[in-house]
């Protein structure tokens, strides 16, 4: 064989497709996703399938010991009917329909009060904010001791002014439910109060300079400059309460145990006592869904309505 004989290699004739190059906008959304994935991991093992393992427990019979059993819209058709739904619902619409607006007026009239420069102003406003920090259980246990008819501070003093209840604030049925909304309100009027502090010291001192000038006096600076400022942080304020509000369980759990009967029991009670003491996992499992779903519809109507008087400046 001569060197004849061998063939020249051929120049290539087929090119691979050459990969697209990413430009700087695709980088930057890899990048985003890498950030975003610790994230995404967390909220979907422990926020979204455990939403969606309620769905399809509220959908069964399940009760820890036998193997869940699907029985459709059976649980939500008894809840219906249920005397007990019915008056946790009703109870946690009262606690909500007080504690509410009562605690976001507070906070605004306080923030209002300890935005002016005055002599223990810091100490004050620290002992407002206070309640907030300190465990919810805590908190209901040192209530207790004062609501006892026998040894508690307030009641006595309560006693002293003539509001007196043999049986004690807690376990009477008349003021076990005003006396645990007053403990509710007391623990978070602090923390809804630095939010509106934060807002009161974001408004520009030249608008309350104009209104000076116009002639308006402490009253219409405040119903016309301070109120629809605040508008944001009212919006917020409202939303975060009223969820609260509707999730009220620890305090009342510790303080009265849903009693005396049954009239501080909350929803979120009645999913306890179903779910974790008689075993009914899929009943809890489906009034866990309908509070969701009224937690979600009340907060969209209160921010749609609060989102139209929102005021931008």
């Amino acid at each position: 064989m001569t060197l004849t004989d061998v063939a020249p290699p051929q120049p290539r004739t087929s090119v691979a497709p050459r990969r697209r190059a990413r430009g700087p906008a695709s980088r930057r959304q890899l990048t985003a996703w890498m950030f975003l994935a610790p994230s995404l991991i967390v909220l979907v093992a422990f926020t979204l399938y455990p939403m969606a393992q309620a769905v399809y427990l509220s959908l069964t019979d399940y009760n820890l010991i036998k193997a869940a059993q699907f029985i459709g819209l059976d649980n939500y058709v008894e809840l219906v009917s249920d005397p007990a739904f019915w008056n946790a619902f009703w109870n946690t619409v009262l606690y909500a329909a007080v504690v509410t607006p009562v605690t976001v007026v507070l906070a605004l009239l306080f923030a209002v009060m300890l935005n002016q420069a005055f002599f223990g102003r810091t100490f004050v406003r620290t002992a407002i904010f206070l309640p907030f920090i300190v465990s919810l259980g805590i908190i209901a246990i040192a209530w207790s001791f004062l609501l006892d008819p026998n040894i508690g501070l307030l009641s006595y003093w309560l006693g002293q002014i003539g509001i007196v209840t043999e049986q004690g604030w807690l376990t009477d049925p008349r003021f076990a439910m005003p006396a645990v909304m007053m403990v509710g309100v007391w623990k978070f009027v602090g923390f809804y109060m630095v939010i509106y502090l934060a807002g009161l010291q974001s408004i520009p001192a030249d608008l309350y300079e104009a209104a000076k000038i116009d002639g308006t006096n402490p009253w219409q600076r405040f119903r016309n400059v301070t109120l629809p400022l605040l508008s944001n942080q009212t919006l917020l304020v409202s939303v975060l309460a009223l969820i609260a509000t509707l999730q009220a369980f620890d305090q009342i759990y510790v303080m009265t145990r849903g009693g005396p009967f049954f009239t501080t029991e909350t929803l979120v009670m009645l999913i306890y006592r179903e779910g974790f003491q008689e075993l009914r996992f899929g009943y809890a499992s489906a009034i866990s869904f309908v509070l969701l779903i009224f937690v979600f519809i009340l907060s969209m109507v209160q921010y749609g309505w609060q989102r139209r008087r929102a005021v931008t400046y």
